[in-house]
């Protein structure tokens, strides 16, 4: 495949100033994970990272299906395996999926995820990875691992969706193998919001406007201690955390004064970080 092939596979548009849609754009296969299109999705991840000039992502699929997983019938080989056996392949496949999780995490923008059909498998752990999950009517959610023999647990879904959901929902869906419409996932909170289908983008471009509004280095510094906050295992190394932050933006910026500032005047606040 060449470059303008790989690109073509996930596209990238500002719908808004300083968005990124994010789209993976397979949906004769409903966006399926092959290799085809995981390699140009990282590449478009880390390149977007990197753009100061976007401040909010949108992840999203083409067509009907937000992802559907492992693509079962041509999963294409990961880079970089010449010389490896079957079990290093094995190894080096997995990891290169799974890193698309932590790339998404590691993001300095905030990350939603517009889940405008089924998420399943992989897909499904796509969605958990993004900071925020808003669905459309038609999306839906299972762990297919655990139905093809396998386990449920791949991308980071062990980790992710009990801290979303609570462990005794997470053991339930992961185990039956069982879909979760979008009605049940705003219920038990895996999703925040569920909207028309045809309201879904710019359900996500208003909260990625609004968020647009905020100090780029706090929105950043809260997306960063928000993370770290889900893996410390104490009230106080939270605190602890909070405190560094939020101290290093008050005394290295001039936003707070610029809040007062806009208050006072009855003007949106202009922050220059």
């Amino acid at each position: 495949m060449d470059n303008n092939e790989a690109s073509a596979l996930v596209t990238v548009t500002e719908p808004r100033p300083h968005v990124a849609l994010i789209t993976m754009n397979r949906p004769e296969r409903m966006n399926a994970m092959s290799f085809d299109l995981v390699v140009p999705l990282r590449e478009t991840i880390d390149r977007i990272a990197a753009d100061n000039d976007i401040w909010v992502v949108v992840l999203t699929g083409a067509g009907r299906a937000f992802c559907a997983g492992a693509d079962l019938e041509d999963s294409g080989v990961p880079p970089g395996i010449d010389g490896m056996g079957l079990s290093a392949i094995a190894v080096r496949a997995m990891e290169y999926l799974s890193d698309l999780v932590l790339a998404l995490r590691a993001m300095p923008q905030p990350v939603i995820a517009a889940i405008n059909g089924p998420a399943i498998g992989g897909g499904m752990c796509l969605s958990m990875a993004a900071d925020i999950r808003f669905a459309a009517a038609s999306a839906r959610f299972r762990a297919a691992g655990i139905t093809n023999g396998l386990t449920a647990n791949e991308l980071g879904i062990s980790f992710l969706l009990p801290r979303a959901i609570g462990a005794s929902r997470a053991f339930e869906i992961l185990l039956s193998g069982r879909d979760v419409d979008a009605d049940e996932a705003e219920r038990i909170g895996m999703v925040s919001r569920t909207v028309a289908d045809e309201e879904l983008l710019d359900s996500c471009y208003e909260l990625a406007e609004r968020m647009c509004g905020h100090s780029r280095i706090g929105t950043r510094l809260t997306k960063q201690v928000l993370w770290s906050s889900m893996e410390i295992n104490s009230l106080e190394a939270a605190i602890n955390l909070e405190s560094r932050s939020q101290l290093h933006v008050r005394l290295t910026t001039d936003n707070f004064a610029e809040a007062i500032r806009a208050r006072r005047d009855r003007r949106p606040p202009e922050f220059k970080d």
